[in-house]
């Protein structure tokens, strides 16, 4: 039915139509390439292209556009709020450094008060201890003086009756005064 169309379109004056079918109403090769056909492709072909494009720059590279510029800002103020941050980030490690600088100082204020403290505690309770060992010393002084006097009495009285009693056995005279005197000139020297 479609060669009989052909056909007569041929008949009726087709004479463009009639360049692109064969001799028995059939088309030869393919229709697209067919010369007579072409000014009509190429306008088909001009208003599909005008319609694509004001469809185009009228919605969708708007849209597009909008897309882009949104997600443009949104990085801008992405970046604006990291920097934002970094410089947060920044102070507060100064704070913090600041901070401990002030607990290290405070810490060291702190432990040399505590040693300052000790040591006078320290000397306080050394004073203490040499006075009472000072007292103890003294006191024990004298008591080994008074020791060594009455010892020294003690050895002179032994002395002079030791050598009484070996005069007398050597066969002397107990004279009490020379023995005395004898004893004394030899402990003093």
């Amino acid at each position: 039915m479609a060669t009989e169309t052909l056909a007569e379109g041929v008949a009726h004056g087709g004479a463009a139509l009639s360049s692109c079918l064969g001799a028995n109403g059939s088309a030869i090769g393919m229709p697209q390439l067919c010369v007579d056909w072409m000014p009509n492709q190429i306008f088909w072909l001009l208003v599909a292209l005008t319609a694509i494009y004001f469809f185009l720059s009228r919605i969708g590279l708007p849209r597009i556009g909008a897309v882009l510029a949104e997600r443009q800002g949104t990085i801008t103020n992405d970046l604006a709020a990291a920097e934002e941050m970094k410089l947060q980030a920044v102070a507060a490690e100064q704070a913090y450094v600041a901070a401990l600088a002030q607990a290290r100082a405070d810490a060291n204020r702190i432990v040399a008060e505590a040693k300052a403290e000790i040591q006078k505690d320290l000397d306080a309770a050394l004073a203490k201890a040499d006075a009472e060992i000072s007292a103890k010393s003294a006191e024990s002084e004298g008591r080994i003086a008074e020791i060594r006097a009455g010892a020294m009495d003690a050895v002179a009285q032994v002395a002079k009756d030791t050598a009484q009693e070996l005069v007398l056995a050597l066969g002397g005279s107990r004279d009490a005064r020379a023995v005395t005197a004898a004893v004394s000139a030899r402990l003093k020297g």
